[in-house]
C-alpha cells in the first residue's frame, strides 16, 4: 500500500501539484491521465523519491525507493555502456544476482551495442527489462508505450498483466487511452495539478469521452472553418 496525503509540489512560484490525496494497493494497476503539463511525471518523481515536496508519502515498504522500479519517459544512459552492462549495473545496485541476462532478453535487444545508440523504443524496452529483473514490488511506468513498436506494446501489456497477477503495484501514464483500458483497474484524471476524477473500469468509456471533449473542444471545427 502507498498513501499520498496532502501532497503539494512547486517549482519556484509555479505550483505543479495541489493537495494530492490518493492510495495505491498491491495487485492493482492504476492509470494517471492528463494533458501535457498536468503534473503526471512530477507526481511519479515525488513517489519515486526524486523530488522534494510538501505533504506525506507513506508505504508498508520501507524504504519504498529500494523496491520501486521507475521507467522514465526518456530513460538516461551513459554514453559508453552496453545494454548488457546497463542491466548488470541496475542489478548490482540492488545486490541482485545477474545470471544469464541474454536468456531474459524478451525484446531481442542488441545487448552488446551501446545503449546510447538505441532507438527511442529500444531504450524504453531496455530500461523496462532492467527494472523487471530487479524484482521490484512497485512499478511506475511513465508513457511505457510511447515510441514502442506494435510487438513491443503487446509484450508490455502482457507484462503488466503478469505483474498484477504477482501482486505488484503498478502506476502507468499514457497518452494512448486504449492501453490504459486494457490494463488498469482504476484511472485518475490529473488537471493542472489537481486530481479531479477517479473512475473504475465501468466508467472508462465515459472518461474517454469526457477527455476527448476537454482536449478536442472546438479545435477541429475551427480548423476547417472557412
Amino acid at each position: 500500500m502507498i498513501n499520498v496525503q496532502q501532497l503539494y509540489k512547486s517549482f519556484g512560484a509555479k505550483q505543479v501539484l495541489k493537495e494530492i490525496n490518493i492510495s495505491f494497493e498491491k495487485g492493482k494497476v492504476y492509470g494517471v491521465v492528463g494533458q501535457n503539463g498536468a503534473g503526471k511525471t512530477t507526481l511519479f518523481r515525488c513517489i519515486a523519491g526524486l523530488e522534494s515536496f510538501d505533504g506525506t508519502i507513506s508505504s508498508d515498504i520501507d524504504p519504498l525507493k529500494n523496491q520501486l522500479g521507475l521507467l522514465l519517459t526518456e530513460p538516461f544512459f551513459f554514453s559508453k555502456i552496453t545494454g548488457k552492462e546497463y542491466i548488470e549495473l541496475l542489478l548490482h545496485a540492488r545486490k541482485q544476482e545477474v545470471g544469464d541476462v541474454s536468456a531474459k532478453n524478451i525484446f531481442n535487444l542488441p545487448l552488446d551495442k551501446y545503449a546510447s545508440t538505441y532507438s527511442t523504443g529500444m531504450k524504453k524496452k531496455l530500461a523496462l527489462t532492467a527494472i523487471l529483473l530487479q524484482q521490484n514490488e512497485v512499478f511506475i511506468l511513465d508513457e511505457p508505450f510511447n515510441g514502442v513498436d506494435v510487438e513491443g506494446n503487446f509484450l508490455i501489456t502482457e507484462i503488466i498483466h503478469k505483474l498484477k497477477e504477482a501482486g505488484k503495484t503498478i502506476l502507468i501514464s499514457s497518452h494512448i487511452f486504449n492501453t490504459l483500458k486494457d490494463t488498469c483497474d482504476e484511472i485518475h484524471l490529473l488537471q493542472e495539478g489537481n486530481l479531479t476524477k477517479s473512475v473504475l473500469k465501468s466508467e472508462f468509456d465515459q472518461l474517454e469521452k469526457e477527455m476527448t471533449t476537454i482536449v478536442v473542444g472546438d479545435k477541429i471545427a475551427n480548423l476547417f472553418k472557412s
